[in-house]
């Protein structure tokens, strides 16, 4: 076990944190990736308040670890049915990551009920408010990650260290991470563990479709790509003839009218859970390149933690690891 604030606030064995990934974060994944050490999460998006609930008693069922849950609080969706989900399963979970929007509304409660609060930031001002609003653990974000990305392109390297000098909590570094150099590097920055979203996609408990797996594993380096710019936010996906389609239209209309209806949740929900990837996009990282398989979630955070081991060598400060 690496004795760090992370660890101690979440109660894990290891600083790795699932991603919330829309439509596939199940309750079947977050208890696996709790039961290996790290923190399973089960997502709110993409499935009905009452869908949400059944997973998150499905992950109580498989492990008696400690798991948390992701609920996206976009302005254009009622979140509130989600949280009070949340707070009604307080006894079940450890922790609400809060991302895609502004978290003040729900903070409070959500401490009121005994629930560590991680908050999604992708700037050091969105940090500090994040503090100042009761944030238990600051989730940094870089530009690199799969799905809906600030439209202000910090990358993780260089907002990690700027958000720890501020920092008066445990940092975690999110975006593009996928293997065990990465989170000894993100020690290195000043983080104190990590989240990964796409690396848990290709795992066998996850519910996404073999299909989106298969080419998660296929995809290389140069995998992904930046939707919806034109619309102020930036949303990176899987290269494939959907979202080439996508923004050759997104090219030809800057105003986005004509992109909007091709971005809907069911168009990911199409590609993502039913396999139509002619129909819809996929969420992915840039940590693409470094996923050659589709193994147990268990698994993948053995040869992660194997990884980060053999890379941090004899560095006295992260015994716990050797």
């Amino acid at each position: 076990m690496l004795n760090n604030s992370l660890t101690r606030i979440l109660q894990i064995r290891y600083p790795i944190i699932q991603g919330g990934l829309a439509y596939v974060a199940n309750g079947k994944l977050a208890a696996a990736v709790s039961n290996a050490g790290g923190l399973g999460q089960v997502g709110a998006a993409g499935r009905t308040p009452e869908a949400f609930r059944e997973q998150i008693r499905v992950a109580k069922s498989l492990t008696d670890q400690p798991f948390g849950v992701n609920i996206p609080v976009s302005r254009h969706t009622d979140n509130s049915p989600y949280v009070q989900v949340a707070l009604e399963e307080a006894a079940n979970i450890v922790s609400v990551s809060l991302s895609a929007g502004d978290p003040r509304p729900f903070v409070p409660s959500l401490k009121a009920a005994g629930l560590k609060v991680l908050l999604v930031v992708a700037t050091v001002r969105q940090a500090v408010r994040a503090q100042e609003v009761g944030a238990d653990v600051l989730i940094c974000e870089g530009f690199e990650a799969g799905g809906h990305d600030s439209p202000l392109e910090n990358t993780v390297f260089t907002l990690v260290p700027q958000v720890v000098q501020i920092a008066e909590v445990p940092v975690v570094a999110a975006g593009g991470v996928a293997s065990g150099r990465q989170v000894a590097a993100a020690f290195m920055l000043g983080a104190e563990g990590v989240q990964m979203g796409t690396r848990f996609v290709a795992t066998a408990e996850c519910e996404a479709h073999p299909r989106y797996k298969d080419l998660l594993v296929q995809a290389g380096d140069d995998g992904t790509v930046v939707l919806e710019r034109t619309l102020g936010v930036s949303t990176r996906v899987l290269k494939n003839d959907y979202a080439a389609a996508a923004l050759d239209v997104e090219r030809a209309d800057p105003s986005g009218l004509k992109l909007r209806p091709l971005m809907t949740g069911e168009r990911n929900r199409l590609a993502a859970i039913d396999g139509r990837t002619d129909e819809g996009y996929l969420y992915a990282g840039q940590s693409v390149g470094l996923i050659s398989s589709v193994v147990p979630a268990g698994e993948a955070i053995e040869q992660i933690v194997e990884e980060t081991r053999r890379a941090l060598g004899n560095t006295s400060q992260y015994q716990a690891w050797l």
